[in-house]
C-alpha cells in the first residue's frame, strides 16, 4: 500500500486535531490501511468520552495518571511525571467499545491504533511487566520499552513500544525497513510520535528524523522534530532518530499490518555493517534512563 501523494509524512503538532484529539492520525488520512494514534491533552478534572469503532486501541499515559471506562469496567493508570520519569502502565480498549478517559489531575495520554478483526477484552498493563531492553552500543545507544509487543502482550494487529534516546545518541540505526512480506521482514505501516526533554532552563528542544525510500517508491523526510510531532512510515528505509546534544529523544512507535503480528526488519545493506562495528563497545552509560520506579529527572 502507497501513501496518497497529497500527505505530507510530517505532522506538527496540532495539525491534525479533531476534538477532543489534539493529534488524529488514522488509515483514513494517513493513507494506508491500518496504523493509527490519538493523543488526548486533558486540563485537571476533564474527561473524554469516544468509541473505538474498527479499531483497538491502548491509553498509555505520557504525563499524569487517569482513570478509564471501557463499556461497564474501569481500570486506574498510575502514569508518569514524564515519558522521561519511569516506564508506565497501560491500558488495552478493544474495538466497538465506548471508552471514557478522566483525568483528574489533568495529563496528556497517547492512544495508539490499528484496525483489528477480533474483539479482545479490555485489558490492564502493568508498569512493572514491560521489558525494557537496551539497544545498540556507544553513540547508538537507546532504551527500547517493549510494552506492546508480540512477545510481551496480546493484540490483534498492534505493535507498540518506546524508544529513550540519551542526547547527542542515534537510534532507529543502522536505517531499516519493514514494507514487504518476506524472509526476515514483515509489513508495518509506522508511526513515530516524540516528545524531547526539555534543557534545565526549560527551554524546548529538538530531534531529528529521516526517512528515505526505493528508487520505485520514494520518500524523502529528513526533519527536525518537536514535542508532539509525528512523522508517517509508509514505506522505506527510516533511521537514524537523533536526539541533539543536551536533549534526551523519546519517540513512541506504533506499528500494524496485513501479515501475521511479527515485527521483521531488513537493515539497509549499505549500512547494515555497522552492526558489527558494536562488539565490544559499552551500551552508554547513562542507560537505563528509566525503569518501573519513578526517579527524579524532568
Amino acid at each position: 500500500m502507497t501513501m496518497r501523494a497529497r500527505v505530507n509524512p510530517l505532522m506538527r503538532r496540532g495539525s491534525v486535531a479533531d476534538k477532543p484529539f489534539e493529534t488524529v492520525v488514522s488509515p483514513e488520512n494517513a493513507g494506508w490501511r491500518y496504523s493509527g494514534l490519538r493523543v488526548l491533552d486533558l486540563p485537571i478534572g476533564a474527561r473524554a468520552r469516544f468509541f473505538t469503532g474498527p479499531d483497538e486501541m491502548l491509553v498509555l499515559p505520557l504525563t499524569g495518571g487517569c482513570d478509564v471506562t471501557c463499556d461497564d469496567e474501569r481500570v486506574t493508570l498510575t502514569g508518569r511525571r514524564s515519558v522521561f520519569s519511569r516506564v508506565t502502565d497501560f491500558a488495552y480498549v478493544p474495538k466497538e467499545s465506548a471508552v471514557t478517559v478522566r483525568a483528574p489531575n489533568g495529563g496528556r495520554f497517547a492512544l495508539p491504533a490499528a484496525r483489528a478483526d477480533r474483539r479482545l477484552p479490555f485489558r490492564y498493563g502493568p508498569a512493572e511487566n514491560v521489558p525494557v531492553e537496551l539497544r545498540g552500543a556507544g553513540q547508538a545507544s537507546r532504551q527500547v520499552n517493549n510494552f506492546c509487543t508480540p512477545e510481551s502482550f496480546e493484540a490483534d494487529r498492534l505493535i507498540a513500544c518506546e524508544v529513550l534516546t540519551p542526547g547527542g545518541n542515534w537510534s532507529s540505526y543502522p536505517p531499516h525497513k519493514h514494507d514487504e512480506t518476506g524472509p526476515g521482514e514483515s509489513s508495518l505501516e509506522e508511526i513515530y510520535y516524540y516528545e524531547v526533554s526539555p534543557s534545565p532552563a526549560g527551554t524546548a528542544g529538538c530531534g531529528y528524523q529521516r526517512v528515505y525510500g526505493h528508487p520505485d517508491r520514494p520518500i524523502e523526510v529528513c526533519a527536525e522534530v518537536r514535542s508532539g510531532d509525528v512523522v508517517l512510515i509508509p514505506y522505506g528505509w527510516h533511521g537514524p532518530s537523533m536526539a541533539a546534544p543536551g536533549y534526551d529523544l523519546y519517540y513512541l512507535n506504533v506499528m500494524a499490518g496485513p501479515g501475521a503480528r511479527e515485527w521483521l526488519v531488513r537493515d539497509d545493506p549499505e549500512h547494515g555493517w555497522v552492526r558489527g562495528s558494536w562488539a565490544g563497545v559499552p551500551i552508554d552509560e547513562r542507560l537505563p534512563l528509566t525503569s518501573s520506579k519513578e526517579r527524579t529527572r524532568p
